[in-house]
């Protein structure tokens, strides 16, 4: 078969299926490309980020570079998002990595790891640490090139329908929970359990679950947590910085021109931006309005910030003795954290902690 007839009456996606690699397209070739996102349309800051890129790869093209957004579902499940783009079902997803910690537990250092780094600091290894070359050499495996695409900031703690006053609260609590977080909460005898976010309502309000998290004020607002789980606690000590990625399939890339890479690059790292832009603008006030209806914002005592963060570590050193790949990724990125809490206890906590205690 002639290979010049497959590329020309097939198109990207046919191409993409059948397992063949097209010529680089010319400069201001028209490219068509598919995005699922693991995320609703009613979630406008994460879901938005997918619209971000979007947006702006089809403005700076002059609209001959386009990328369709398609929410959870449409496409494909949520979940579905690393085996539709490792075999090119759609170009690229949007997602949270440690979503895929089941296929492998390295994916979770892409995103969000128990007493990790926080959002400036998870940038900054990304971008000028080893973290953006690492997670690229892990995801060679699945056909993938990720881009950072987003950052929530750290998160709250999650709502519970009683409080926790000790370590033995958490003993037996059900508690939805994503990604990575369920392991520690395994190990401080806690039952994490995975519910999609349009479940998690009803599953606390009807006491199938005991605890719930998802992200902080802006988006659980909207879901209305507060009605039915009065205790709303922080720190999310398993989402100190937690980064999305657009993940895009390596054929797809490797058949974009320069310019359109260039492009994609710049779209992404706008939305890496804006959305927790958009999350640090957003939470104060949902915050206050949680308040006003009743919500009691607590911290978690200090014994179960303490057996959280002692089950995180052994669980890690367990990781880095099975897992090549993990140690790998962690043992670089360790290092890295230390040095920036180093920095940071100088400059940012002392300046946070002294304009916090104002009254401006």
């Amino acid at each position: 078969m002639d290979r010049r007839s497959v590329i020309k009456n097939a198109g990207i996606a046919g191409v993409l299926a059948a397992g063949i690699a097209p010529a680089v397209q010319a400069q201001g070739a028209n490219v068509r490309w598919r995005m699922a996102s693991s995320f609703p349309k009613s979630l406008d800051t994460i879901y938005g980020a997918a619209e971000v890129i979007a947006k702006n790869v089809t403005e700076m093209s002059g609209g001959k570079f386009t990328i369709s957004t398609h929410a959870a579902g449409e496409l494909m499940p949520a979940m579905g998002i690393v085996d539709g783009v490792q075999n090119g079902t759609v170009e690229c997803g949007h997602t949270a990595p440690y979503y895929f910690f089941g296929k492998d537990e390295t994916f979770g250092l892409g995103c969000a790891v128990p007493f990790s780094l926080n959002s400036r600091q998870m940038t900054a290894w990304m971008y000028e640490g080893n973290g953006l070359k690492l997670m690229r050499e892990f995801y060679k495996d699945y056909n993938i090139i990720n881009f950072p695409a987003g950052n929530t900031g750290a998160q709250m703690g999650g709502w519970y329908r009683k409080e926790i006053k000790s370590v033995a609260d958490m003993k037996g609590l059900k508690f939805r929970v994503g990604g990575f977080a369920g392991k520690v909460i395994t190990r401080m005898g806690g039952v994490p359990t995975s519910i999609p976010g349009g479940e998690i309502y009803q599953a606390l309000e009807k006491g199938t679950i005991d605890a719930a998290e998802w992200v902080g004020p802006y988006d659980d607002q909207k879901l209305g947590f507060n009605k039915v789980a009065p205790f709303y606690y922080y720190p999310g000590w398993w989402e100190g910085g937690p980064q999305l990625d657009l993940y895009v399939n390596d054929k797809a890339y490797a058949a974009l021109s320069p310019e359109y890479k260039a492009m994609l690059a710049a779209a992404c790292s706008v939305a890496h931006v804006d959305m927790q832009a958009k999350y640090d603008a957003k939470n104060p006030m949902a915050l206050k309005q949680l308040v006003g209806t009743g919500t009691k914002v607590l911290p978690f005592p200090a014994d179960v910030m303490n057996l959280a963060f002692k089950e995180s570590m052994a669980l890690y050193a367990e990781l880095s003795a099975s897992n090549p790949k993990w140690k790998k990724v962690y043992e670089d990125m360790s290092t890295f954290r230390r040095d920036q809490n180093l920095w940071f206890r100088f400059t940012e906590a002392k300046f946070d902690s002294f304009m916090q205690a104002q009254k401006l």
